[in-house]
């Protein structure tokens, strides 16, 4: 039986950027974005959209968030990041209008292939409709969409697509009910 060999492991293909911005973010997240310190909301926007980020208007970034590229990372309007929030965008992320991402959630966008030997790195794109909502301490991995107005209760982990209007709990993420929303 084959056995995993992390010394064969390469990724030289992903270069998601020139290192000089890479390590420019780096710096940039650790002071701005990591940071408990309270930065006005504008100048937060005004870095991502620096980096490349596509941001609507009244984006709320709560403190000691963490996104990995904003060049790979797209925020419709009227959307509110909690604290603690990872945001791994090894490459897309497309948030769209009237999203909530709670506290501690996760987005993952990169994986390794278990079934090869160089445990190799496999990316996906993350996209959470309108009006969706990841609760705390959640997670999003590679490939899944939140469809509109879909819920990932606290503490999830979502591994597939969720439906439109659907509440998901548990791990891995089930549909427990309809949302229905009133006026």
């Amino acid at each position: 039986m084959s056995k995993v060999r992390l010394d064969s492991f390469n990724n030289s293909w992903y270069k998601p950027e020139s290192k000089v911005k890479i390590i420019l973010w780096y710096f940039t997240n650790v002071i701005f974005f990591k940071s408990s310190l309270l930065w006005p909301q504008f100048l937060k926007r005004k870095l991502l959209r620096l980096f490349g980020c596509k941001v609507g208007k009244n984006v709320i970034l709560k403190n000691s968030i963490s996104i990995k590229y904003p060049w790979f990372l797209e925020i419709g309007k009227n959307v509110w990041i909690g604290e603690n929030v990872w945001i791994d965008n090894l490459t897309n992320v497309v948030i769209k209008n009237n999203v909530c991402i709670s506290q501690g959630a996760m987005l993952l966008c990169g994986n390794h292939n278990y079934k090869k030997t160089t445990f190799n790195l496999i990316l996906g794109k993350i996209i959470l409709e309108e009006g969706s909502w990841v609760g705390a301490q959640s997670v999003v991995c590679p490939g899944v969409i939140l469809n509109s107005h879909a819920i990932l209760s606290v503490g999830s982990v979502a591994n597939k697509s969720l439906d439109a209007y659907g509440i998901y709990q548990g791990n891995p993420a089930k549909k427990v009910r309809i949302r229905k929303i009133d006026n």
